[in-house]
């Protein structure tokens, strides 16, 4: 929806108790007009953001400077306007995101408790909910994706809050340079500010920017999804968990019959897009050749035709859909299956066409905008697709993320489905017989190792001994997908290299989750949960949501709503059994041409587990013949390209050995060697990933002016 930029001094009165510290601006004069330039250059380099309006506000005592760029989507009048004020004008904030059940929220606060707005956009209820329940109990009221800052500036309740959705579906990152701390939408907005980036090297080299608080710039860290930071003079900054997901005790028998469960899911999808579909604008959908987008497709088609619900601000039965489409021969095209859907369910289909010549002129613009790198380039082919909406006037889109997270989409949930029985439904066929489901175990753990090495992953050694962890053996063994992208450490300069030795990389993901957690993935939670938490926490948030979300759509001004990633849904998803999101079927595929780009026939017991099964059932209504006897096929883009093409061309364009070498953490020897073999019909598909993430460093280190890295830049920041 939006962009912000904050600046709060902790040097102030309010935060620390000395009185006299430091005001919050960059210039030397000390006047709230350079902090309001400062700001203003902020938001202008994330305008992109919301280039409707824009807004800032400085506190008397200059302690608090808030910026807003907006992307109006609902109440488009200047009442929107943010930065927001409350009634009694002593809270103020800045909200990115969409708060839904607005109608139901807005009528309690005021009715219930007499609270009176000054707008008709859902971004209020913030302030209003903040107001009436305080922190932390107001957060269990908003539902939706959100970033925002909060300021309260009531005599003996002055504090901040800095809060990120459940999910992390919005991004929020945060810095402190001096006395001052700075959060922001992206931290591109940090540079008017004072920031001077460096590399992180260590959460480069351990992966930690995908798996903890940090990010690719030293002292930049995320604010983790379901926590905020809670600024106060008692207790000066500290982060705090609200939310967090739970799952059920693996060894309690679930009586519910499959009906119910069905019907369960079904009633709160449904709930979640009508929701999710309130908007002053027109809203599409992002239509993929996959049963998620499809499903939500179907469901608004009949929300809209059954029961007269608005397509955003259009009486419409007939939504637009927005499909990406590359090269048939390449093996990725899924356009054609989306085609086939929309016609199906009578919808209007717009397809962006995908080429090697759009895959290299958009690059550089697509890693600027997502901030750190990614071993596919389906980041740039959604940075493409995302241009489609506006050009058409729409500025919501509905998408399908999170289905396969909560529903036990991805292929590597398998083996952690295999690892135990099912306790919830004993009476399953691989509860009964665990020969069966041990000798799976074996098959998927060989099947998977297959599909990485085709995809060109690098990984992690799986056959090193696990750390010791509290999580167990399991969560170990899931550490390795969720390190499969990870740069091998061939890529690092030799210095870097012997800085990190013989690190275990699994120790970097396990230590990011808490140790109560780590409890409940040893012995509460059915492994197949304990993988699905361990996916959701890092590579959700920090990946799929960033440059296959929030980052590439509003490049573009376009706000994205996910309805599977509705808390409510999920909630009562995480705690079905695991045997109805996984569902053995002695009988597998034989039409290899159907199975897509990942799959072989000789993935026997990968196909015998039928992946999202209880989401089947639940949006067969929905959807066709075809989708519903669908694999899972992951939105990936094509690895290899032709030599002396467009991509080879921008790549050695790119990675001159003068740029990589100015990284300071890059083995020259190793990107040049992967320019020789990542090309052509022969094409080594772990050089050609390798060089991704390479020339998204580049890019980022001339677009940003990131320093060179130096062995400094190893040690851990406080």
């Amino acid at each position: 929806m939006c962009g912000f930029s904050t600046c709060i001094s902790l040097a102030g009165s309010h935060f620390n108790g000395h009185g006299n510290g430091g005001v919050c601006h960059g210039d030397a004069n000390g006047t709230s007009q350079g902090l309001a330039a400062d700001l203003k250059a902020s938001i202008d380099l994330i305008n992109h953001r919301g280039p409707d309006d824009s807004g800032i506000w400085i506190s008397d005592d200059e302690q608090v400077g808030l910026a807003h760029c907006r992307l109006s989507i609902n109440d488009l009048s200047s009442a929107g306007r943010q930065p927001l004020h409350s009634d009694d004008n002593r809270i103020h904030a800045v909200v990115n995101g969409e708060i839904y059940d607005y109608d139901r929220l807005r009528a309690e606060c005021e009715t219930v408790h007499n609270y009176v707005f000054q707008s008709d956009s859902d971004s209020e209820l913030v302030l209003a909910l903040y107001k009436i329940h305080g922190a932390p109990d107001f957060l269990t009221h908003l539902r939706g994706e959100f970033a925002f800052v909060v300021y309260d500036d009531r005599e003996g309740a002055q504090r901040i809050i800095v809060a990120r959705d459940r999910f992390g579906i919005k991004p929020l990152v945060y810095t402190r340079l001096g006395s001052k701390l700075l959060a922001a939408s992206e931290a591109k907005a940090f540079l008017p500010l004072g920031w001077k980036p460096r590399w992180d090297v260590r959460a480069i080299a351990d992966a930690g920017w995908m798996f903890d608080d940090r990010t690719l710039f030293r002292g930049v860290k995320k604010v983790l999804p379901g926590h905020y930071l809670d600024i106060t003079k008692q207790g000066g900054v500290q982060q705090v968990k609200y939310w967090d997901a739970e799952y059920e005790d693996k060894r309690k028998v679930d009586s519910r019959s499959i009906d119910e469960m069905v019907a369960g899911v079904r009633e709160r999808l449904v709930e979640s897009i009508r929701l999710r579909l309130r908007a002053d604008v027109p809203v599409g959908i992002y239509l993929s050749g996959g049963i998620d987008s499809s499903a939500i497709a179907g469901i608004v088609t009949e929300l809209a035709r059954k029961d007269g619900v608005k397509i955003g601000n259009e009486q419409a039965t007939r939504v637009t859909c927005f499909s990406v489409a590359f090269a048939e021969s390449s093996g990725f095209n899924e356009s054609e299956i989306a085609e086939r859907t929309a016609e199906w369910l009578g919808v209007k289909t717009i397809k962006k066409i995908i080429t090697e010549d759009t895959m290299a002129a958009d690059f550089e613009d697509a890693v600027f905008h997502c901030e750190h790198h990614h071993a596919d380039l389906n980041f740039v082919a959604k940075f493409g697709l995302s241009t489609l909406p506006r050009e058409h006037g729409v500025k919501v889109v509905l998408t399908g993320e999170g289905a396969d997270e909560h529903f036990a989409g991805y292929p590597y949930f398998h083996e952690e489905f295999l690892r135990e029985a099912d306790g919830a439904q004993p009476e399953s066929q691989l509860s009964q017989n665990d020969e069966l489901r041990s000798d799976m175990s074996r098959s998927v753990h060989q099947e998977m190792n297959g599909m990485w090495n085709r995809a060109g992953a690098d990984g992690s050694d799986r056959q090193r001994p696990a750390p010791a962890s509290t999580a167990g053996v399991g969560a170990a063994a899931m550490s390795h997908h969720l390190l499969a992208w990870h740069p091998a450490a061939i890529l690092f300069a030799p210095w870097l290299r012997t800085r990190f030795g013989e690190a275990d990389l699994r120790e970097t993901v396990l230590r990011s989750y808490p140790s109560d957690v780590q409890v409940k993935m040893h012995s509460r939670w059915h492994p197949l949960h304990t993988a699905m938490y361990m996916w959701n926490k890092n590579a959700l948030s920090n990946l799929l949501l960033s440059c296959l979300g929030d980052r590439t759509e509003m490049a573009h001004s376009v706000e994205a709503r996910t309805p599977f990633l509705d808390h409510h849904l999920a909630e009562y998803v995480n705690r079905l059994p695991p045997s109805v999101k996984l569902r053995y079927s002695a009988d597998t595929p034989t039409d290899e041409g159907a199975l897509g780009p990942i799959w072989t026939k000789s993935n026997t017991a990968l196909l015998s587990l039928n992946e999202k099964w209880i989401l089947r059932q639940a949006v067969r209504p929905y959807i066709t013949d075809e989708l519903y006897q669908r694999r899972k096929n992951p939105f990936l883009a094509p690895a290899r390209w032709r030599e002396k093409g467009p991509l080879h061309r921008k790549f050695k364009q790119i990675l001159t050995q003068e740029a990589v070498e100015a990284l300071g953490f890059v083995g020259w020897e190793t990107v040049n060697n992967d320019m020789t073999i990542a090309w052509g019909e022969t094409a080594e598909p772990k050089a050609f990933r390798r060089l991704v993430y390479c020339a998204a460093w580049v890019t980022l280190s001339r677009r940003l002016g990131v320093a060179k890295a130096e062995d400094s830049d190893w040690e851990i920041v406080l």
